[in-house]
């Protein structure tokens, strides 16, 4: 680890970004030096993409300058700042899935004469780049469609290797990772800060930060907050920097008492996962689902929401609910919050109150017009509900924050009246503030006798949330308890298919 108070290999000057009458960025200076891990920390809309964006060269300040090893950096010029030395990976991975992994790495780079790449210059540099990654083992001739997300990302990092870079930015880089590749990921991190490499990691997970960064940088409503070293805060410091207020209770407990099953699953299979599960779930039960990447979570969420074909009974308050069919699953009361929040979340080209309404037209409809000031109305009361931060109902979508996004897929199955909610990974890429809301909210609507069952990949809010937990491994549920049964070491064994025990 290098010397906080050595020469700063990243400057950022007096940062400020203003659209319009808005401003998002205030007045935010920030010093880094070689081999530094920084966290850079802050809820959604607390201006953390847009700073980066400002120091990738996507964004143009309105006031302020970068330099980079004492040259300063053209603003407003992603290639002016790739040439400087700034890398950065985005949370949505940007490979071509079609192209090799050295045309990849290679891209925008190529080396060639007289209009011919020279194959075996470039082979060299990939080879040189993967090698300090500490994985040569990755064919440089693979079409990178074939590779894991967590091998994509290491073709990012790569990419930026051959670059030469001397400033890397990983934006939510374990979102969608499983364990053993957030691991990988941790050790190249550490690998590179090793060898001189500064590296600005953003993430919501602060037991991540406590793992691999050695200081923070955290922002609130567009200014700096606080910064310093890790090893001299606690979470709880952390957590009321980025909300400016002490958050005694991340994961707050409703009173709630579970009644008779409601939610009858037998035999259920789809092609080819989930595997012969049977499972009921009480009236106003938070029931969890763990299990690791591709266990058959989403899979079975899918099945049940009639997104996916599948065989066995489904029945819901005595109503059996035709497979196949998302139309009935949503008469009969079921409704899902989806993992792909870009994908098939939410319209991303559809404003607030489109996204939030669209599966409950009913009540605005009459003679095949829709009642727009009721249905505004509508949407701003449950705007105000899970307190969504936005211009009005009539925002895009894509013009919010993660978190905020999240709130409008939550608002639709609660504006939809359902009575049993399917979330699927709902505080993924969600700031800790926002996170405890949502917590709040599920253990509301359960306290209200809605059937919640919450899948997660985050053991930890499973064993806080939840009424009882089922692990699933390779498509069937492995074990069924009550959550203070449970510990996370039990989880992941039993997540990973083992009987052991200790």
């Amino acid at each position: 680890m290098s010397d906080p108070e050595s020469s700063p290999v990243l400057v950022a000057q007096g940062l400020s970004k203003r659209y319009g009458p808005t401003t998002v960025l205030r007045d935010v200076s920030m010093r880094l030096s070689p081999g530094r891990i920084l966290a850079l920390l802050g809820e959604n809309g607390a201006g953390k993409s847009t700073f980066v964006k400002i120091l990738s060269g996507a964004v143009v300040p309105t006031t302020g300058a970068v330099q980079v090893a004492g040259g300063q950096v053209k603003a407003g010029n992603p290639e002016a700042a790739r040439s400087a030395g700034i890398a950065m990976v985005y949370q949505e991975l940007s490979v071509c899935d079609d192209l090799s992994v050295e045309d990849n790495i290679m891209l925008g780079r190529e080396v060639g004469r007289f209009g011919w790449l020279d194959r075996t210059r470039q082979r060299r540099i990939v080879r040189d780049a993967l090698d300090r990654l500490g994985h040569a083992d990755l064919d440089p001739t693979t079409k990178v469609s074939e590779l894991s997300v967590g091998a994509k990302q290491l073709v990012e990092i790569a990419r930026a290797i051959a670059a030469d870079a001397k400033v890397l930015i990983l934006d939510e880089p374990t979102s969608s990772l499983p364990r053993s590749d957030v691991k990988r990921l941790f050790d190249v991190t550490r690998k590179l800060a090793g060898e001189g490499l500064a590296v600005i990691y953003i993430s919501h997970f602060l037991e991540e930060i406590r793992e691999l960064c050695d200081s923070f940088f955290v922002l609130r409503d567009g200014r700096l907050a606080g910064s310093g070293e890790l090893a001299g805060v606690t979470e709880a410091d952390i957590v009321q920097l980025m909300v400016g207020r002490s958050v005694d209770e991340l994961y707050p407990q409703t009173p709630r008492s579970p009644g008779d099953p409601v939610l009858k699953l037998t035999r259920i299979s789809g092609r080819p996962i989930p595997c012969n599960v049977s499972l009921s779930v009480r009236r106003g039960e938070i029931f969890g689902i763990a299990g690791l990447v591709g266990a058959g979570r989403t899979e079975l969420a899918r099945c049940l929401a009639g997104l996916d074909g599948r065989t066995g009974t489904l029945a819901f308050r005595d109503e059996v609910i035709a497979a196949g069919d998302p139309a009935a699953a949503i008469h009969a009361g079921l409704a899902m919050v989806s993992e792909d929040r870009k994908g098939e979340g939410l319209a991303q080209n559809l404003s607030i109150m489109d996204n939030a309404t669209i599966s409950r037209l009913d009540p605005y409809q009459r003679l095949g017009f829709l009642n727009e000031r009721r249905r505004t109305a509508a949407t701003e009361a449950v705007m105000t509900r899970l307190q969504v931060k936005a211009d009005g109902p009539t925002s895009p979508v894509s013009n919010l924050s993660g978190g905020n996004q999240q709130k409008v897929a939550l608002a639709r199955v609660l504006h939809q009246q359902a009575n049993c909610l399917i979330l699927d990974e709902p505080t993924r890429g969600v700031d800790v503030g926002t996170k405890s809301e949502i917590y709040r909210l599920i253990g509301r609507v359960a306290a209200e006798g809605t059937v919640v069952i919450f899948i997660s990949s985050y053991f930890a809010e499973l064993l806080h949330m939840c009424d009882r937990i089922a692990v699933m491994a390779r498509g069937r549920v492995m074990d069924v308890r009550p959550a203070d049964d449970w510990t996370e070491h039990d989880l992941l064994l039993s997540a990973l298919g083992s009987d052991a025990k200790g």
